[in-house]
């Protein structure tokens, strides 16, 4: 099970990519929102009901029924249009961005998994040795060639490996667990083992500032401020309703057209105080672009450092150290069985590498490397 199968079975099984699906479909339906007209009204209206004196002897219910349908003025529809696409922008952003933190949890996870796999495996091959090493402390023992502390110091060694081997084994099956979780599947395949010595060959291809999604999400919220001042100053002229209908008048059967225009008056809400409101949030957008792009290139060019570094001494430091491993582990095997020559039996050195630790740990990489396992 490789890296890439893995992240296209998270993907399908991600609830984070589910919202963001369904973000993307919200914003969406506010655009064909947005993009329509007001709904015209039906009035029906009946005057001279129950009058008295002249009321009641002359005049006669009269009955209007009329249509009143709003003229939006100041380009109140293209604004909102502007504001609902500005903010769909902002939602296939955060949709790519879900995708994005995805791949980075499931690589760790996937990581984790195969650096625990392999933390098994070297401390099975501790164990080996350090069994192997009790067997020739014993026989040199018993032939009168070492004293019995030697053998009881190889017994103590292993003990301790196969109480690694324990502990190995529990964090294997806990990260193969978590690396399931994400993926919707219990993981019981062999994964990639070769993934740590391809590590130079994952990353961005492209590391420039104005290809980070931090960046293009704060530009995304410029635009969205950008709009809704537009939308401010456009709502500060009002509407027109106009109204168009049919009097009846019952005495004589006759009718008439009757026509109005309804304009409210901002006396008390001009408006002023929204398109405020709006331009300063427009400058705080504007503020956080500019501290955002200055971040991001800082943060680029750091990781660029960290991420050389790190693969340099992946490189030079934790590749030499498996490969001086695994002649130590050849070393120490062809030691033990050859326990009859002269020479003491020299400690096996069971500790992890503190460089090899940091390495992988600023690359991605939890897995820890044993440095060294020599006689």
């Amino acid at each position: 099970m490789t890296l890439p199968e893995v992240l296209e079975l998270a993907g399908s099984a991600s609830p984070n990519i589910d919202a963001a699906d369904a973000g993307v479909r919200a914003a969406d339906a506010a655009r064909r929102i947005a993009g329509l007209r007001p709904n015209p009204s039906l009035n029906t209206d009946i005057e001279n009901v129950g009058g008295s004196r002249a009321y009641n002897e002359i005049e006669v219910p009269k009955q209007t029924v009329s249509i009143g349908v709003p003229v939006e003025l100041g380009g109140k529809r293209s604004a909102r249009i502007a504001v609902a696409d500005a903010q769909g922008n902002r939602a296939q952003i955060e949709r790519i961005a879900a995708g994005s933190d995805l791949m980075f949890v499931v690589t760790q996870a996937y990581v984790e998994a195969v650096a625990a796999d392999r933390r098994l495996t070297t401390a099975r091959d501790q164990a080996a040795i350090a069994a192997e090493a009790v067997r020739a402390a014993h026989v040199r023992v018993v032939a009168g060639r070492a004293s019995p502390l030697e053998e009881q110091r190889a017994e103590v060694l292993r003990i301790s490996a196969d109480a690694a081997v324990d502990r190995a084994g529990r964090l294997a099956d806990l990260a193969r667990a978590n690396l399931g979780r994400r993926i919707g599947r219990p993981v019981t395949n062999a994964l990639d083992q070769a993934w740590f010595d391809r590590i130079g060959t994952y990353g961005p291809q492209s590391t420039q500032s104005g290809s980070s999604l931090a960046v293009a999400a704060a530009r995304a919220s410029e635009d969205a401020a950008e709009a809704q001042l537009r939308l401010a100053r456009a709502q500060r002229l009002p509407d027109v309703t106009v109204t168009a209908g049919v009097r009846r008048v019952p005495i004589s059967n006759g009718v008439a057209a009757v026509l109005g225009i309804s304009v409210p008056l901002p006396l008390f809400n001009s408006g002023a105080s929204s398109v405020a409101q709006a331009s300063a949030e427009r400058d705080r957008a504007t503020a956080l672009r500019r501290a955002t792009e200055l971040d991001t290139e800082q943060e680029i060019e750091q990781a660029r450092a960290d991420l050389a570094n790190a693969i340099d001494f992946v490189v030079f430091i934790c590749l030499d150290g498996n490969r001086r491993a695994s002649s130590g582990r050849l070393s120490a095997r062809q030691n033990v069985s050859n326990h009859g020559g002269s020479g003491p039996l020299c400690d096996i050195d069971l500790t992890w590498g503190p460089e090899s630790e940091g390495a992988y740990s600023r690359t991605l990489e939890s897995g820890r490397v044993l440095r060294r396992s020599t006689m």
